[in-house]
Parts: C-alpha cells; structure tokens; sequence
C-alpha cells in the first residue's frame, strides 16, 4: 500500500468517525433549549451533511482510480509485471544499501 493510500484510508476513517461522533452529539443534545444551542446544532448539521458528501466524494474517486489501475493492468499484463519486477529490484538494492 502506498503512503497516499495509506493517508486516505486514515483520513476516511477520521472523517467517518467525526461523523459519527457529530450524529451521536445531535442526538444526545436534541433537547436542550436555547437560541445558542439551536444555532450551533443547525451548523453542526450542515457541517455533517458536508462532510458526508465529502466522504462520499472521496470513495468514489478511490474506487475510480482502483477501476482504472485494474483496467491498465488487464490491459498490458506483461508491461505491468515488469515495472513490477523492475521496482522490487530497485527496492530491493535501495533497502540493502547501507
């Protein structure tokens, strides 16, 4: 996995749990009173619709890339084993260097 993988997969795990802890305080403070708590509930809302079409956003366009990556590779298999090949030899001499 690489690391921009690696960072989108923690930032959508980040993000769905904001918004699950944003639902969760909706929930909890659907009664309290007051025209400051109404306020800030109507913007946490609206924050948490945000961040759901985000998160929706960047799903489809990690399962995107993964469709093209896949379609490239069905495409050109032996080109694809060797650039394959040719990166873990290059790993290879880079990470026995010393």
């Amino acid at each position: 996995m690489s690391s921009t993988e690696v960072n989108t997969d923690r930032i959508m795990t980040e993000l769905k749990r904001i918004v699950q802890d944003s639902e969760a305080l909706l929930l909890a403070t659907k009664d309290a009173a007051g025209d400051k708590a109404v306020e800030a509930r109507e913007r946490l809302a609206d924050a948490l619709d945000t961040a759901k079409r985000s998160c929706r956003r960047l799903e489809e366009n990690a399962t995107e890339g993964a469709e093209v990556a896949d379609r490239a590779i069905r495409e050109h298999p032996y080109q694809s084993i060797g650039v394959a090949f040719g990166v873990g030899i290059l790993m290879g001499v880079l990470v026995s260097r010393k």
